[in-house]
This record gives C-alpha cells, sequence and structure tokens, in this order.
C-alpha cells in the first residue's frame, strides 16, 4: 500500500520508564517524536518527579497507554479512576488513551493481563464499558490487541473478537506488532493472516517490543530484550498492508543506553522510510 497519513503526534516513539529521566532531561534525541507512559505510574506523584515529568510534557508530544482500567473484568469500571485520568490528560496535554484488551481485577488486582474469553457475550459487555469510558473521558480511547497464553471458552478467533470490538464499540486500535508474532507462534496461527485482517482504518498507532523464547512453542512478552528479526519483518509487512502508521519502541526492563535504544528507533524510521513516510514531511512542528 504504502500510503502514509500524518499523525498530530508524529511517527516515532518510545515508551518512557523513569530510568530514562535523566538522558532524556539533558536532551531528546531527535528520532523521537513522542512518548508514552502508563497513567498509573505517574498521576500520583509529586516533587521532583512530577516537575521533570511536567518538564517533558510542556515540550513533547505524550501519549497514556494504561495498565488498570481492566476493560474486561465483571465489576464496575472505577469511574473515579476514569474521571482522574481525565484531568491528568488535560493537565499534561495527552494526545491520547490507549488500554489493553484484557482484564487485571477480580475480587482484587491481579497486577497481570488476563485473556477475555473469545465470545459474544464477552464483546457485548466490553462494547459496553468502552463506550463508557470513552462518553467520560469525550474522546475515542485506543485498544490493544494483547499478548494471552490461554483461550478459555473460546468461541470465536482472536481476530473476528477484536474486529467486532473495534467496530461496535467505535474505537481505535493499538496494534501491537510483537503481539501478534508472539501469539502467532504460542496459539499456532498465520501472523500475516491475522495482520491482514485488521482494519486499516482503526489503526491509530502501533507497538514493537522485544520478548522472552521460553521453548520453541512458548514466548514470553516481556518487553525487555531487543526487537528480533521476525518482529522487523512483521512491522514491514504492516506497513506495506495498512500503510504507514506512528509506531513506539517499548522497552520496560534490562534498559539499555538511549543510544542503544535509538538504533531501534532508526529502524523503525528505515522501514517508514521504505514504504514511503518521510519524517521530516510526518512530524508535526511542536
Amino acid at each position: 500500500m504504502g500510503v502514509s497519513n500524518k499523525s498530530e503526534f508524529g511517527m516515532v516513539g518510545l515508551g518512557l520508564r523513569r530510568e530514562m529521566l535523566d538522558e532524556l532531561l539533558i536532551q531528546v534525541p531527535k528520532q523521537i517524536d513522542f512518548m508514552e507512559v502508563a497513567p498509573e505510574n505517574w498521576l500520583k506523584l509529586g516533587g521532583r518527579y512530577k516537575k521533570q515529568f511536567k518538564t517533558l510534557t510542556g515540550a513533547h508530544d505524550f501519549l497514556c497507554h494504561g495498565l488498570s482500567l481492566s476493560i474486561g473484568a465483571p465489576q464496575p469500571l472505577d469511574i473515579d479512576f476514569v474521571k482522574a485520568l481525565k484531568a491528568f490528560f488535560k493537565e499534561h496535554g495527552i494526545k491520547r488513551y490507549s488500554e489493553h484488551l484484557s482484564y487485571c481485577s477480580g475480587t482484587g488486582h491481579m497486577y497481570d493481563l488476563m485473556p477475555i474469553p473469545f465470545t459474544e457475550p464477552a464483546i457485548d459487555h466490553v462494547v459496553k464499558r468502552i463506550k463508557q469510558v470513552q462518553d467520560i473521558l469525550e474522546q475515542q480511547i485506543t485498544i490493544e490487541n494483547v499478548s494471552y497464553y490461554a483461550a478459555p471458552g473460546q468461541e470465536l478467533t482472536e481476530l473476528e473478537f477484536t474486529n467486532e470490538i473495534l467496530a461496535q464499540a467505535d474505537c481505535k486500535l493499538l496494534l501491537d506488532v510483537n503481539n501478534i508474532y508472539v501469539n502467532s507462534v504460542n496459539h499456532g496461527y498465520d501472523a500475516q493472516e491475522f495482520l491482514q485482517g485488521l482494519p486499516s482504518e482503526r489503526i491509530d498507532y502501533g507497538h514493537v517490543a522485544g520478548h522472552y523464547n521460553e521453548a520453541d512453542d512458548l514466548i514470553v512478552d516481556t518487553h525487555g530484550a531487543d526487537v528480533i528479526a521476525s518482529v522487523w519483518e512483521l512491522l514491514d509487512k504492516a506497513y506495506e498492508v495498512h500503510g504507514v502508521f506512528p509506531t513506539l519502541l517499548e522497552r520496560d526492563f534490562n534498559i539499555p543506553t538511549m543510544s542503544e535504544l535509538t538504533k531501534e528507533l532508526d529502524i523503525i524510521i528505515k522501514l517508514q522510510a521504505k514504504h514511503g513516510a518521510s519524517k521530516q514531511q510526518l512530524s508535526p512542528v511542536l
């Protein structure tokens, strides 16, 4: 396809971890158009960290990628939390809010992302909750396809389930390329077929990350290693199929120096250029 649409927050991003603050406060590498944080990690911070974060959000575009909305949980949504997010987004000029297509709470918080059953009742449940969040925030939210290690009560394919939620909730897609690769190995499906089945018009932005090979047929999505060649190849295919979309590198631990991270950002830039995207043309002037 090779079609590129200008993004309001640029084309290449990096997930911000606190370990990166000192380097980024001195200089944000030219490769980075936007950054992403988990709002739960910053909502209640004060003092030095809050001032440092405000310095960065005042000068650069930021997105939020949530961890605890628990969109698929049976319990009622935490409305106070959603309202706190809304105020946080306004304070820091957050451009987008994304969450995982999963749940992480039951009678308490599980601190892990659990798979939602791929069923019609689950679709109805999740769609209502996404619409409720969108109504409170007064904006579309972006939902990420997640890695999962079991599919309890499965009646639909992951692709059917995901596409129905995107359409019925009228939300956007955070296309995580690594998660597609991980799931394709763990569950034995064709990664390119899954990729091609996603709706191009719903894609808001993308993620790439590293993972850990537990066994030949079991990959754990860790965000703790370099992106492997097969995932870069799948990102290349994603641009070919869907056009170039903003893409962010996630690295949550085993974090190398910024100079090492920018080598992976350069690969994103190179792949986007291959499909007709000019970083200079597509990045907004702040």
